[in-house]
């Protein structure tokens, strides 16, 4: 499986990842990474939603932030593979320090996303520095086995 960065790519961790929201939603806003980090982009994916609404983690890891960004209710789960995902505006109901299972419920959605009709999730996922990195965002879609991937070959010109 691989994660799409703005052109490049990495490899996304073993184990099992799903959807923050039940039943699957739709994406209202797809992933537009900035050329530079410092530009303008859209740092995640906007998926339709409703107020009150129970998210879960979208794989297993520890929370590692739990609290307002902001004004805005943000969670942040470390995983594997020095990967975090955010979840806005999500009214936590665990804790920092908290060990979470893929598909365990971590709070519930709040309106005030701008651009969405009733509520959206904004979720996001990065890879974390490393001694030979730097951080780096990348489409959380990724993450899901949507579809194998199926390379065709390359139709030739014959002009």
């Amino acid at each position: 499986m691989v994660l799409v960065s703005g052109g490049t790519s990495a490899a996304a961790p073993d184990g099992p990842f799903g959807w923050p929201l039940r039943p699957r939603p739709s994406v209202e806003k797809p992933f537009d990474p900035p050329e530079q980090d410092w530009l303008p982009g859209h740092r995640g994916v906007d998926l339709a939603g409703a107020p009150g609404q129970p998210v879960y983690a979208a794989g297993p890891g520890t929370v590692v932030f739990a609290g307002e960004v902001a004004g805005k209710p943000v969670i942040s789960i470390r995983h594997e593979g020095d990967l975090r995902t955010t979840y806005e505006p999500v009214e936590a109901e665990v804790t920092v320090g908290s060990r979470v299972s893929s598909g365990t419920q971590i709070g519930v959605l709040r309106p005030g996303h701008g651009g969405c009709a009733a509520a959206c999730l904004h979720w996001g996922v990065r890879r974390e520095s490393t001694s030979r990195a730097k951080r780096e965002y990348l489409d959380p879609l990724g993450l899901l086995r949507l579809a194998p991937i199926r390379l065709k070959p390359a139709l030739r010109d014959s002009t």
